[in-house]
């Protein structure tokens, strides 16, 4: 159940606003709209995937081109990104460093169905950065979440996993869960109607509900993102993550850090950074390369587990791990490229700073129009908390998850040229972003602010 919104908005002022954006956004997206009407006949929605209209409440622009940090559409609208297609384009549009491994290992190979030796060059380089020694590629982090779930299962002998309010780990059928009056139940359509029984869902930040889950001793893993960052953004208080950790071991259930957002916050992620400890650490998004990929990382112990208990396909049954198209070629150079020259201290550094400097202009914003909010930030990454005080929990983190206001703030933006974060997330600093850019974004927003809450700034 979402959370009644922490601020009154004028609603009307709200629809007013929308209707106008409304009318201006359909004038200057005229090609793009005729584009969709035209794929309606050949596709579910005008589009190759559905998420595609889902994320927004207006009609999505069809893209032309994009580069650096922006991208322009058929009708020849440019947008400044900061959404960065929800993680999986941190790296900028066209980044050299990528477009060159790429380009070579295409006409090199895309895929062979077996190892190349950049594989153990992104193997050490992670080991190195985010402290565990093994490592397995998939496609996405749906799928590594997928396989360090069956993994948990099989070594522990349990079959329930925990997960925290607010998650998001994935399309999977266990964690597309929800809390609600009747317990855990599935979260979307489709999905068997005991999916989710072998799910429990505690707050984040509340060790004593963790521990008390977790004495019954059928618990396989526990999962959660360092920061939870699908509900704009709840960050750890002091000494959870390591309690999480210690209350892990004690009762003999696996730990896993999902840093498919988060490790593009931090170098070597949140985990390094944060000097997390885990049984698994999961990246994906590609890691911000527009390539599709995603890792899992886990322990010595558990390395030699999964030899032992590989599958073959001509031999004994195995743990149902891997894909067709997990670890090609393709994937692994890209990861190695990212990793070596544009995943770098230097460029974290750079983009930590911009995000303070969206995040403290943003809350500029929010005083200048009297607003009791606060500007939320975790490396890159910030946005809008609709309340004096930050969130703790999933629970307290929707209040800022109103709808209509993001909406429409987003289309206010789009039609001023900024590409706005999702409902769930936030403006995200990319790597090809500059401070030209932050202040450009905050132009934008300030007019947004002014004109829904009339105080010129």
């Amino acid at each position: 159940m979402t959370a009644a919104p922490a601020f009154s908005f004028d609603r009307q002022r709200l629809a007013q606003l929308r209707a106008r954006e409304d009318a201006s956004f359909s004038a200057r997206t005229q090609a793009s709209q005729a584009l969709r009407e035209e794929a309606r006949a050949y596709m579910p929605q005008g589009v190759p995937m559905a998420w595609m209209v889902s994320l927004n409440r207006f009609s999505p622009p069809f893209i032309q081109h994009a580069e650096g940090c922006g991208f322009t559409d058929v009708d020849g609208n440019h947008y400044l990104d900061f959404n960065v297609a929800d993680l999986s384009m941190t790296m900028g549009y066209g980044p050299g460093p990528i477009v060159e491994a790429v380009s070579r290992q295409v006409r090199a190979g895309a895929q062979f169905l077996l190892p190349t030796a950049d594989a153990i060059a992104v193997a050490k380089l992670l080991a190195e950065r985010v402290g565990l020694p093994c490592w397995q590629f998939t496609l996405s982090a749906s799928g590594a979440n997928t396989e360090v779930i069956r993994i948990a299962r099989h070594l522990t002998g349990r079959e329930k996993i925990i997960v925290f309010d607010g998650h998001y780990h994935g399309h999977i059928d266990e964690t597309l869960a929800t809390l609600g009056e009747h317990g855990v139940t599935p979260e979307q359509l489709g999905l068997p109607k005991n999916s989710a029984a072998q799910t429990l869902i505690l707050p984040f930040n509340d060790l004593p509900a963790l521990e008390q889950a977790l004495a019954h001793n059928d618990v396989a893993l526990v999962l959660t993102e360092p920061a939870l960052t699908n509900c704009t953004l709840v960050q750890p208080q002091a000494e959870f993550l390591q309690g999480v950790r210690r209350l892990t071991q004690q009762y003999g259930t696996l730990l896993c850090l999902d840093e498919a957002h988060t490790f593009q916050f931090a170098y070597g992620g949140l985990t390094a950074a944060w000097q997390l400890e885990a049984d698994f650490v999961v990246l994906g998004k590609g890691l911000g390369s527009g390539i599709a990929f995603a890792l899992y990382g886990m322990s010595d112990a558990i390395a030699r587990h999964l030899e032992r208990f590989t599958d073959s396909d001509i031999g004994p049954v195995g743990l149902a791990t891997g894909g067709t198209l997990y670890a090609s070629a393709l994937a692994v150079t890209a990861a190695r490229a990212s990793l070596e020259q544009v995943l770098t201290q230097a460029n974290f550094q750079r983009i930590e700073q911009l995000g303070q400097r969206l995040a403290d202009g943003l809350q500029a914003i929010f005083n200048a129009q009297q607003l009791p909010w606060q500007a939320f930030q975790l490396g890159p990454r910030s946005g809008y908390c609709l309340s004096a005080a930050l969130p703790v929990n999933g629970a307290e983190a929707q209040r800022s998850m109103d709808v209509e206001f993001i909406d429409c703030r987003r289309l206010y933006m789009a039609n001023r040229g900024i590409w706005d974060g999702i409902l769930s997330a936030g403006p995200q600093v990319s790597f090809a972003h500059s401070e030209a850019d932050i202040d450009a974004y905050l132009g934008v927003a300030r007019g947004f602010l002014t004109e829904l809450f009339g105080l010129p700034v």
